[in-house]
């Protein structure tokens, strides 16, 4: 965090959602077996380079997922558990969706990216469902991914669009997952959640985008410290 930021003066501008994507695909460590979540975390999928070694898991059945298909290469038997139509990497496999589970329900996922309407900070998550009445809420492998997969990257927009913070002290909206979070990567700045040996989290402002330090400490509930 630059001394700018920390003063109260405005710092680079709030980061739109392919920035983000490229962000969270550069902070996945190489190797790595990761699982993308429905919605913007799919974005992931295309800021991934050959280079990275990472393998992308889906929830319906495949592991060793490209990015997203576009034109000639769209097959409509091959897409992700958002169905949205992707590509498949050399030594791509397929299976049943009973594997699938277990895989994730195992701890053989390094790293799942959801989205999320909550996280509170003691790195409690809410995404499945916030009691709308239009809405058909289905939790899907969204609490599998958050209790076996040994990091937990949310992608979300800071705010909602009243204005109100979605990180916040505790969840209003049902939970999928207790003390599960460890990163959180919004359009104005990416928290971490710090776990400490007494089994307190404390949560760090990585960096600020869009808005100071000072602002998101007037905007937020919830209090944060700042990264060296």
């Amino acid at each position: 965090m630059t001394a700018q930021q920390s003063t109260g003066t405005q710092p680079s501008a709030r980061l739109g959602r392919d920035d983000l994507a490229r962000l969270i695909a550069s902070d996945i460590a190489p190797g790595s077996y990761v699982n993308l979540g429905i919605g913007q975390p799919t974005l992931v999928a295309d800021h991934l380079t050959p280079e990275s070694g990472v393998t992308l898991h889906t929830e319906n059945g495949m592991l060793g997922m490209g990015a997203q298909a576009h034109g000639e290469d769209v097959d409509p038997d091959l897409i992700n558990a958002g169905k949205i139509p992707v590509t498949e990497l050399p030594g791509a496999s397929y299976f049943h969706h009973a594997d699938s589970f277990a895989m994730m329900r195992g701890g053989h996922l390094d790293v799942c990216v959801l989205g999320a309407f909550q996280v509170s900070a003691a790195g409690d998550l809410a995404n499945w469902s916030t009691g709308a009445s239009e809405a058909i809420p289905a939790v899907g492998g969204a609490m599998d991914l958050a209790a076996g997969a040994k990091q937990v990257f949310v992608m979300m927009t800071l705010f909602a669009k009243d204005g109100s913070p979605k990180l916040v002290p505790e969840c209003t909206y049902p939970v999928t997952g207790l003390g599960c979070v460890t990163r959180v990567y919004t359009d104005h700045g990416v928290f971490l959640l710090d776990r400490r040996s007494d089994g307190s989290v404390r949560l760090v402002l990585r960096e600020a985008r869009g808005l100071s330090v000072n602002e998101l400490r007037e905007r937020l509930e919830v209090p944060f410290d700042v990264a060296e």
